[in-house]
């Protein structure tokens, strides 16, 4: 088949199926692609909001500010927003298929219930879990953690001000982040593990296999394609922390909380600076995407089973 007659097919393959989505094209160009490509002009700008502003075109200026600050703002947040990978990544992950898995098991009866409960916190209001874990985490005796560890347990020689220092408000921070996500990977994992043959399982057990080894040597192997896009998907949350600092510490104490995105809305909508904010905002845009890409390029070549 000559070329021409392969662009022709496809050509009107393409129009056959315009029409069904052409809906999600438009709104992909309006609310994806015009944003982003604004943002790498912007990024490149000494951008104004103010009516008929010259908008000056300063080239590389903007990223140069954003590394020359003299505060080091930028590489606070960018620590904090690795960190934020590090510690909740791992944790989100292993959390999520174990809970899977738990539920999953034949002696565990209401999985409906348990799914919902696990999966509650992903629809509930990012500003009432906030509010939540400002209680739970209050200073002094009055926060419900300080008063169980310290009053109760005896665990803490002092009520800690958990938002008043910066590893208490990390651990805070990361708390409230895969408190708030874990139940997503669960439903994720629940739907995968329908499809693992159950005679693998009923293999093992006659090999003498226990609980664990099951767990480790056939589960984990087997859901290998889900695993990637679960860590994919949580490590692009992780790089977008935004609520999780804004409404639990907004950036403090003296900004060192910060992580990309709240520095740069507050770099943005606070000091109005967007030129900056739009470059730091395409740095981690293509921190993301190298972070994810190899791995993405890998989900639709591999097979459960």
């Amino acid at each position: 088949m000559s070329p021409k007659s392969r662009f022709a097919i496809g050509f009107r393959q393409w129009m056959a199926v315009l029409p069904y989505i052409a809906l999600g094209l438009i709104g992909t160009a309006v609310f994806v692609l015009y944003p982003m490509i604004k943002n790498i002009l912007i990024s490149f700008q000494n951008f104004s909001i103010m009516p008929n502003a010259s908008n000056d075109w300063v080239g590389f200026a903007n990223y140069a500010k954003v590394f020359q600050d003299p505060n080091g703002k930028f590489w606070i947040a960018l620590r904090n927003t690795f960190l934020n990978v590090i510690a909740t990544v791992p944790v989100n992950w292993f959390l999520a298929i174990l809970f899977a898995v738990l539920i999953n098991a034949k002696f565990v009866k209401y999985k409906i219930a348990f799914r919902t409960i696990y999966y509650l916190p992903i629809v509930t209001s990012w500003i009432i879990i906030a509010l939540l874990f400002k209680y739970l985490f209050a200073d002094g005796d009055g926060g419900f953690v300080n008063y169980i560890l310290h009053k109760q347990l005896g665990l803490l020689p002092q009520a800690i001000s958990w938002r008043s220092n910066y590893w208490s408000a990390m651990i805070m921070i990361w708390l409230f982040h895969i408190w708030k996500t874990v139940g997503w990977g669960v439903v994720i994992y629940m739907a995968a593990l329908q499809g693992v043959p159950k005679d693998l399982y009923e293999a093992a057990d006659i090999d003498g296999a226990n609980a664990g080894q099951r767990f480790w040597h056939i589960t984990i192997p087997l859901l290998k394609p889900i695993s990637i896009f679960v860590v994919i998907n949580l490590v692009n949350g992780a790089f977008g922390f935004f609520p999780q600092v804004y409404f639990i510490t907004k950036g403090g104490p003296m900004d060192q909380t910060q992580v990309i995105p709240s520095l740069i809305y507050t770099q943005a909508f606070e000091h109005l600076k967007f030129g900056p904010a739009a470059a730091m905002g395409f740095m981690m845009g293509i921190m993301v995407f190298l972070l994810t890409y190899s791995q993405m390029t890998k989900i639709g070549k591999q097979r459960m089973f």
